[in-house]
């Protein structure tokens, strides 16, 4: 049993501690930090039979999430904040002597650049204080990692080509919201998109290249070619992939609204003067559209995430899709959320587990795909997150158009 700390109470917060207080035998204790104190308190609220504890916190402030770590002496911090602040949490836990998790890698707040070379320095330093860090433990990242460590594992003598594939084919009724915090979700998606081929990293311009994909239960829809960190990692730690990339879908309403910002700069990052005040565009939006969390009673449909493989085996080629999908109506009947949130939330609660009871336990700093997969694996279904494997399973792309 371990006392731990959750810094954040966003959509994907709340489905982590939906799936955390299930557990009092193993987290006897939750404190929930964050700078919106009303909402650890509605959490605290909403889940009677766990012992859950509201706090107020700057994740920014390091010195203020090292004090909070000494007031409680956690066994680890589950950082389910922005992506700005994995660094002054990760500093933070190195001082208080406190295990970290995330889902998210770091992002410089002035650049839209995700990049893991600011976490993996932090490695030697965690090794030599006998702590670990898992660095994006979500969906995508975070079990897609899994999913190629198991392919790489029992299904792949040589992975060559790996596509990342995310479908939301859910409709909450909206004319436009994001499924999770706004600002960091368009500073995703309207920088340039980039893919690995060859060793090199290839960069063309925002939401260029599409290609038409199947989903299972869903059908055909046109996905984008964005970005996403997890790219980084894997190629890094699986050498033979020759080229990864990552595909997501996009209603022709979400694009139509996105171009619109784009436009009359809602969408920019710098601070603007109004009438002598600084703003931020985009956080002057995020302000205007509907938090995440409140879509989650009116949504309907499908979510389709999973990694397309090909590569050899045996010395013959082979292809495999290993994939989760499932309904935004289950997890609202499981956890009061939307499928997005949930996706991400569910498997922190079981890295936290896994982290506790010793199957993962490794000094230092660690992607999930250097872990091993199946303790993450085995629990993802009765968690809510099924998946299936398919191999030599039919493909529909290959190659980047020109």
């Amino acid at each position: 049993m371990a006392r731990i700390v959750v810094v954040g109470a966003g959509a994907v917060a709340q489905v982590t501690v939906c799936k955390l207080a299930r557990r009092p035998d193993l987290f006897p204790e939750i404190v929930v930090a964050s700078r919106t104190f009303s909402k650890c308190q509605r959490l605290a609220e909403r889940y009677p039979q766990a012992r859950i504890i509201p706090e107020a916190l700057d994740a920014d402030n390091t010195a203020a999430t090292v004090a909070l770590l000494r007031k409680y002496k956690p066994e680890l911090l589950l950082n389910l904040a922005l992506p700005y602040q994995d660094l002054p949490l990760m500093d933070a836990c190195l001082e208080a002597g406190v295990h970290y998790l995330d889902t998210a890698s770091y992002e410089p707040p002035e650049t839209p650049l995700y990049e893991y070379r600011y976490q993996w320095a932090y490695h030697e330093r965690y090794a030599q204080a006998g702590l670990m860090a898992v660095l994006g433990i979500g969906f995508d990242p975070g079990v897609t990692n899994a999913f190629v460590a198991y392919a790489a594992k029992h299904l792949f003598d040589e992975i060559h080509y790996l596509d990342i594939v995310d479908c939301n084919a859910g409709s909450h009724g909206r004319p436009f919201a994001t499924n999770f915090n706004l600002e960091i979700n368009l500073r995703e998606i309207t920088q340039p998109g980039r893919y690995y081929e060859d060793g090199r990293l290839v960069e063309v311009p925002p939401l260029s290249i599409s290609q038409e994909v199947r989903f299972p239960e869903i059908g055909v829809r046109k996905a984008y070619l964005i970005f996403h960190e997890e790219l980084e990692s894997l190629v890094k730690h699986f050498p033979t992939i020759r080229r990864a990339r990552f595909w997501m879908t996009f209603s022709e309403s979400y694009l139509m609204h996105l171009k619109a910002f784009m436009n009359v700069g809602l969408t920019r990052i710098d601070p603007i003067d109004y009438e002598g005040h600084p703003v931020v565009p985009i956080k002057f939006l995020q302000k205007l559209l509907p938090d995440p969390a409140s879509l989650a009673p009116d949504y309907k449909g499908w979510v389709s995430i999973g990694v397309q493989l090909r590569g050899i085996y045996q010395g013959k080629p082979r292809t495999a899709y290993i994939y989760t999908n499932i309904r935004h109506e289950w997890a609202y009947q499981d956890c009061g959320s939307q499928a997005i949130a949930y996706t991400a939330g569910v498997p922190p609660a079981i890295a936290a587990e896994l982290m506790i009871s010793g199957l993962w336990k490794r000094p230092g700093v660690w992607n999930v795909e250097q872990l091993p997969p199946e303790p993450l694996l085995e629990r993802l279904p009765a968690a809510g997150l099924p998946w299936k494997v398919v191999v030599d399973y039919p493909l529909d792309f290959i190659d980047v158009p020109e």
